[in-house]
């Protein structure tokens, strides 16, 4: 029976010296969390791509409305602008999912004909995320769709009324 518990001591202290396999447990550890980090990274850099080009369409449209007359087709061109970066509104759209309805133009202050600022916002657009937690794991409540809201308001330039 002694021998017995010889050979067994005998064979843990072998297997306890034995080095082989740790670093493939020490890659099992490891590994998820550098992949939830580069997702994280990657997703972060998306969606900062998103909201910059979003505000610099914004921008756009607004620099565009305070230097043209007050109307309606004006308003269609900025959209346009905003949407597809440029006026006649052909092509792809700046971020994918945008519309022309997601363009919100505000005029306040002054008259009507002559307003003294002009608002362009971007409302109800949902940013979709490449690695959406909610939908991999089936919990809406986890999802990182939100809004992105960037706004740009400028003074119009126009300081009398064009006939």
């Amino acid at each position: 029976m002694a021998k017995m518990q010889l050979k067994m001591v005998s064979k843990l202290n072998r297997f306890a010296r034995e080095e082989r396999g740790t670093q493939l447990v020490e890659l099992a550890i490891i590994l998820p969390i550098f992949l939830i980090m580069f997702a994280s990274v990657a997703e972060f850099g998306r969606f900062f791509y998103a909201y910059t080009t979003l505000s610099k369409a914004a921008r756009t449209g607004t620099r565009y409305l305070i230097t043209a007359k007050n109307s309606p087709q004006a308003d269609a061109t900025a959209k346009n602008l905003v949407v597809y970066g440029n006026p006649a509104g052909t092509g792809t759209p700046v971020v994918k999912g945008l519309t022309p309805a997601h363009v919100i133009i505000t005029r306040t202050g002054g008259t009507s004909a002559v307003p003294e600022e002009v608002t362009v916002k971007i409302s109800g657009f949902q940013y979709q995320p490449a690695f959406d937690l909610g939908k991999m794991i089936k919990v809406p409540s986890l999802s990182f769709n939100f809004d992105i809201k960037p706004s740009v308001t400028m003074h119009y330039l126009i300081t009398q009324p064009l006939l």
